[in-house]
C-alpha cells in the first residue's frame, strides 16, 4: 500500500514537472536545451524515489 502511493506520487510529480517543463518552453524556445537537462535530471530524481522504496521492501520482505 505504501509503495503505490510513492508511486502515484511520484507520477504525479512527473506530470506537473512535464507541464511545467512544455510551459517554459512555450515561454522561451531558445532556452529548451538547457531545460530539457534539467528536466530529465529531476526526473530521474522522482522516478528513484519509489524505485528505492521497492528495493527496500523486498529487502525487508525477503531478507528479514
Amino acid at each position: 500500500l505504501v509503495l503505490g502511493l510513492a508511486a502515484i506520487g511520484a507520477s504525479v510529480g512527473v506530470g506537473i514537472l512535464g507541464s511545467k517543463f512544455l510551459e517554459g518552453a512555450a515561454r522561451q524556445p531558445e532556452l529548451i536545451p538547457m531545460l530539457r537537462t534539467q528536466f530529465f535530471i529531476m526526473m530521474g530524481l522522482v522516478d528513484a524515489v519509489p524505485m528505492i522504496g521497492v528495493g527496500i521492501g523486498f529487502y525487508i520482505l525477503f531478507a528479514l
